[in-house]
């Protein structure tokens, strides 16, 4: 938990750094170039892509889009959706014999789709060609979970024989299951990514997300951004990624609820 709070509270304060800084130097700008009001709004509608990092994922968490309306001078409504891969922190690599490579135990791979509303709240506006927009959001919806299976390539034949022979073995594709294939060493590499997809299982969930914005440009019509928050999640059941080894692992072992801090890289339009 203290490493989740320092991670946010650094993304967050680097954030409201840079946001005060170019607030404290907008009047100086101001006084030497004169430009039309900033507190009109010029738009009405704005449309952004995003790239999700998150602690819950990989080097990259996810990808997003969000549509964006004007309601008054402050306040905007938006509805997302973002796609996500979950991780497991338990999860380990191995490297094989004959030059490939698996997850320790991964049975599933975890993938979440996010469809959101939401409410922004303009906090400190930007001038109209430049500056920083810092804006609060708060949005929520349901998260479909999805668990497609982990493949790997086991070599049934190595198994018996304990001499590998890639030519003339018996290599079968499918999911990995530890209490099956119960020898590490004929395990020859990870399947294709989409092997099992028609095996996929949905787990339904629900998350919440709260943030803060922070909006660079030079341009009424242009969006280019960063958005650091934290977002919570809960499933209807655990989301099995990694297969246990006995029953009495099975609970410590996969998760039900992931709470996670997020940065979120977006651009896009307005109109």
């Amino acid at each position: 938990m203290l490493s989740f709070i320092s991670r946010f509270g650094g993304l967050l304060a680097l954030g409201l750094l840079v946001a005060g800084g170019a607030r404290a130097q907008a009047p100086l700008r101001a006084a030497v170039v004169p430009s039309a009001p900033s507190d009109e709004q010029s738009y009405s509608k704005e449309f952004v892509y995003g790239v999700n990092f998150n602690t819950q994922g990989g080097l990259l968490g996810g990808v997003s889009v969000r549509s964006t309306r004007v309601l008054d001078d402050r306040l905007l409504r938006f509805w997302s959706i973002e796609g996500v891969m979950l991780k497991n922190a338990k999860e380990q690599t191995i490297n094989t014999i004959v030059g490939g490579s698996y997850v320790d135990r991964k049975t599933n791979y975890a993938f979440v789709l996010r469809p959101s509303i939401g409410m922004q709240r303009i906090l400190f506006r930007k001038a109209a060609d430049a500056g920083v927009q810092v804006n609060g959001l708060l949005s929520l919806g349901p998260s479909i979970g999805l668990l497609m299976p982990y493949y790997i390539s086991y070599d049934y034949t190595a198994a018996r024989t304990q001499v590998i022979n890639v030519a003339t073995d018996d290599i079968v594709n499918e999911q990995y299951d530890p209490l099956k294939h119960v020898d590490p060493g004929v395990i020859l590499d990870h399947g294709p990514l989409f092997s099992g997809i028609g095996q996929t299982k949905v787990v339904p969930g629900f998350h919440v997300r709260g943030g803060l914005s922070f909006e660079y440009g030079r341009y009424r019509d242009a969006v280019t951004g960063l958005e650091v928050g934290v977002l919570v999640e809960g499933f209807t059941k655990r989301m099995v990624i990694l297969s246990p080894g006995n029953l009495a692992e099975t609970d410590g072992l996969n998760r039900q609820f992931f709470p996670s801090v997020y940065l979120t890289l977006y651009f896009g339009h307005r109109s």
